[in-house]
């Protein structure tokens, strides 16, 4: 049995589409000896500034879901990128937040990683890359549904 929807051509060449396209970035990232979740999750922290963010506030900003945020925070500790406290908010629970060192490598790698997606959606028109990321959009919000 093939594929027999618009929908299931659609999904995989979403999929394959994705992967092709932050295959550079990853790169640029691995060289530097992050992960792709790693370099995720320091953006996300970058972002925050300087309240940080839970465990789960982390996780509902990932780019792609993974299981094992507790290794990648444990992992970014480990060489300084990220620090944990306790939430002054509430004392049982833990933010992280991103170190200077983290601040510094992303600093480093913000250039390349842009270049790396430019390069990737190159063929795109700028009219074509607008109505692609409104598309997505519409994807995306459904995906909370």
């Amino acid at each position: 049995m093939g594929i027999d929807t618009p929908e299931e051509r659609v999904l995989i060449a979403l999929v394959r589409a994705a992967w092709v396209a932050s295959m550079a970035s990853s790169a640029v990232v691995r060289r530097a000896g992050l992960t792709p979740s790693q370099y995720n999750v320091l953006r996300i922290l970058r972002g925050a500034g300087s309240d940080g963010l839970s465990r789960n506030g982390i996780g509902e900003r990932m780019v792609t879901r993974d299981p094992d945020l507790t290794r990648i925070l444990s992992g970014l500790a480990r060489i300084r990128a990220v620090t944990t406290r306790r939430s002054s908010i509430d004392r049982r629970h833990r933010v992280s937040l991103i170190t200077e060192r983290g601040r510094s490598l992303l600093d480093r790698l913000d250039d390349d990683v842009r270049r790396a997606a430019i390069r990737s959606l190159s063929g795109l028109s700028p009219a074509q890359l607008k109505r692609l990321e409104e598309l997505l959009g519409v994807v995306g919000e459904g995906a909370d549904g």
